[in-house]
């Protein structure tokens, strides 16, 4: 089976020998090309749009052939869609639903009878686009957001446009809000033009289909490609693209990500002002084409069209002044503040000229897209995945702006369309049914030794929690990011290489920190070596990369962190490993049990310190973690059998004999300890020291 065209602008991942396996299955072909056009973010953003099929099942209750529709259910994404994922109902009781539509005024009232239309109760809830699907009468029908064709739908001359580009073949209905009614006017249209190869809804997207998942995803394509072959035609003609560059000389990469990762910490605590929000940076070529540009005020003002990019995006953008990099550090912050506090005040205008009587209240007011000339894109979210997908979805916007301002004019979302969509009742339901945070959402963590046994424990421990996570240490980077992110996510855990002796390397990692996700919660110190021998064999470099590592390494990731913290004013925790060898006088230990000891001590003297600025700073004190801990691998396990005059094996019943409880200790041990100190358990609790030994009286502290 050949693709008719070739395409430039969409990717053709058909594979006919896959789509041959699923042949048998209709809708897990339908499933196949959904997935595939979901991968292509040119097609759709993630979550964005919906597919469906409509085939024969054998009705459960009369025993006889009904049509049954699958479609992608509320909440879910194309490119990862699965049967669980979908919706599937009776195709005959959705036509009956018109005997029961009352009207625009009654709309919201159809999405609950959606749910008798179920012809498998337990599947997908159903979602507002369902009605769009299932009034058609084809079999295969893609409904997606593609930049080229919001482009086309978001010009003032877009139905114009669309006439010169496919003559008669697609159809054209003007904005307005997904529903039941939108749903009939897509019925009618086929109904009155029946050689339609798609439809174009104002503002919003695109309908298209056909008799098998190949012709349907086929016709998508060649559509799509059409409308982008003919912006790539204009770009450039009728003006210069966004009005021609303002700020023909911006910085280079590195300084730019520098700039970045100076401001997004402040950025993060302006954006936290209603919840603890997580970050995401880019300066993708699109974004600085479009912030750079002479446009970028007027139609950033105009706001996103899509609904899709709305919902994401919120009414509009705040836009910085390029000339705030040049300023000192104490004017960015006042000029920050100002901004914020302009946009926060707009909003609430906005809410107050748009609200319903029945209307939600008013929801964070705090922009979610901040736009800085000459440097790039900052968003913020609740969630790492949101921000990010957030991002996407502006990105998005830019792209269907500078299509739409190549051949005519870009139109936004009128301001009431925009509020009935972000405050729309059946929205604000969605968002009722999420579940709630876990302890640790929206924060992140910052683990030094974060490969190594106790490390990872902890940010596994800590993502177990909805942390997310920056690994730092030595080695095992590319292994540990991968397992991390195999286990909790792909957008939950980063690793960076650092030298906790090295302050440039240290704000480097945590740079790297910044900019993945907005700046930094929680710092652990759990790099460490140990070195166990007697005074006598005890050298000047046994002591000095001991105290450099243990104690050095502490105080400058902590200070570095701590500035970080300051510019968030968020407050925040650090937690500091140190051992039980810091309180027990042992044998053999000299310069690692002073190392400990200091490291203590200067937990104290930094939590008295940092109390005024609600950073909590507190240590847990393991003793003798074996199994998977780096420190065991070297020479120091040797030393300490030597010191109570046993072997290497019979270390572990050795240490757990001497304790209380007679248990080993393992890094999970270590890393729950970790946890109660930083989940609000122990929100009031700093200076303090916890022991995690199994038991070892000498260590009480006392």
């Amino acid at each position: 089976m050949e693709k008719t065209l070739t395409f430039q602008h969409v990717s053709y991942l058909w594979d006919e020998a896959k789509a041959l396996e699923l042949a048998h299955d209709e809708v897990a072909l339908f499933l196949y090309r959904s997935n595939l056009l979901g991968a292509d973010l040119r097609l759709t953003n993630y979550a964005g749009g919906n597919t469906s099929c409509k085939i024969t099942e054998i009705d459960p209750v009369t025993g006889h052939p009904v049509d049954v529709m699958w479609v992608k259910g509320s909440g879910g994404d194309i490119g990862t869609l699965t049967k669980a994922g979908c919706a599937n109902l009776y195709v005959e009781k959705l036509h009956q639903l018109k005997n029961r539509y009352r009207g625009l005024e009654f709309e919201d009232e159809m999405v609950d009878l959606f749910n008798h239309c179920l012809f498998d109760p337990k599947c997908a809830a159903p979602s507002i686009d369902t009605p769009l699907h299932g009034l058609l009468p084809f079999k295969h029908i893609d409904h997606l957001h593609p930049d080229a064709l919001i482009a086309i739908a978001a010009s003032k001359d877009g139905e114009q446009i669309m006439q010169e580009i496919w003559g008669d073949t697609m159809g054209w209905l003007p904005w307005q809000k997904p529903g039941f009614d939108l749903g009939l006017q897509l019925e009618k249209i086929v109904a009155d033009n029946p050689g339609l190869r798609g439809v174009i809804l104002g503002g919003h997207g695109l309908f298209t289909w056909g008799d098998t998942s190949y012709e349907s995803y086929i016709n998508t394509l060649e559509v799509i490609e059409m409308a982008a072959t003919y912006l790539e035609a204009n770009y450039g003609k009728k003006a210069p693209v966004f009005g021609g560059v303002k700020l023909s000389v911006g910085p280079d990469e590195a300084t730019r990500r520098r700039m970045a990762a100076d401001v997004m910490p402040v950025l993060r605590g302006l954006a936290s002002g209603h919840r603890r929000m997580l970050g995401h940076y880019t300066d993708d070529a699109r974004v600085l084409e479009f912030v750079n540009s002479h446009d970028l005020a007027r139609l950033a003002q105009k706001g996103t069209s899509c609904p899709d990019h709305f919902l994401r995006t919120k009414i509009r953008p705040l836009v910085l002044d390029e000339a705030i990099m040049h300023q000192p550090a104490a004017a960015v912050q006042e000029y920050l503040q100002e901004q914020f506090a302009a946009y926060r005040q707009d909003y609430a205008a906005y809410y107050e000229r748009s609200k319903h009587p029945n209307s939600p209240a008013m929801r964070d007011a705090n922009p979610v897209v901040i736009l800085w000339p000459g440097v790039g894109m900052f968003t913020f979210a609740k969630d790492k995945q949101t921000a990010r997908v957030a991002a996407e979805f502006y990105t998005n916007a830019i792209n269907v702006m500078k299509g739409a301002e190549a051949v005519s004019e870009y139109t936004g979302l009128a301001e009431q369309e925009a509020f009935n969509i972000e405050y729309w009742l059946l929205e604000e339901a969605k968002l009722q049914r999420m579940a709630p945070p876990k302890a640790l959402s929206g924060k992140v963590a910052f683990v030094t030794g974060g490969t190594g046994g106790i490390g990872k424990a902890i940010c596994e421990e800590l993502l177990k929690q909805g942390a997310c996570v920056v690994a730092v240490d030595r080695d095992r980077l590319e292994e540990t990011q991968a397992d991390l992110r195999k286990q909790f996510g792909k957008d939950s855990a980063l690793t960076a290489s650092i030298n906790v002796t090295d302050a440039d390397s240290i704000a480097e990692s945590l740079r790297a920190s910044v900019l993945q996700f907005g700046g930094v919660d929680i710092v652990v110190n759990c790099a460490g070596l140990s070195i166990s021998k007697p005074l006598a064999d005890t050298t000047q470099a046994d002591w000095d990369i001991l105290n450099d590592v243990l104690v050095k390494g502490q105080f400058l990731v902590s200070q570095e962190a701590v500035r970080i913290l300051r510019q968030q004013a968020l407050g925040g925790d650090i937690v500091n490993i140190a051992s039980k060898n810091g309180l027990v006088a042992g044998p053999n230990n000299v310069a690692y049990g002073t190392a400990k000891a200091a490291q203590l001590h200067m937990s104290r003297l930094l939590a008295a310190e940092l109390g005024p600025d609600k950073i909590r700073v507190n240590t847990v004190n393991p003793d003798a973690v074996l199994r998977g801990s780096k420190i065991w691998e070297g020479d120091w396990a040797a030393g300490r059998a030597k010191a109570y005059g046993i072997s290497v094996e019979e270390l572990p019943q050795h240490y757990a004999k001497r304790t209380l409880l007679g248990e080993e200790l393992l890094s999970e041990d270590i890393a729950k300890a970790v946890r109660v100190f930083v989940d609000g358990s122990l929100s009031k609790s700093t200076g303090n020291v916890l022991n995690v030994d199994g038991g070892v009286a000498m260590a009480f502290v006392r």
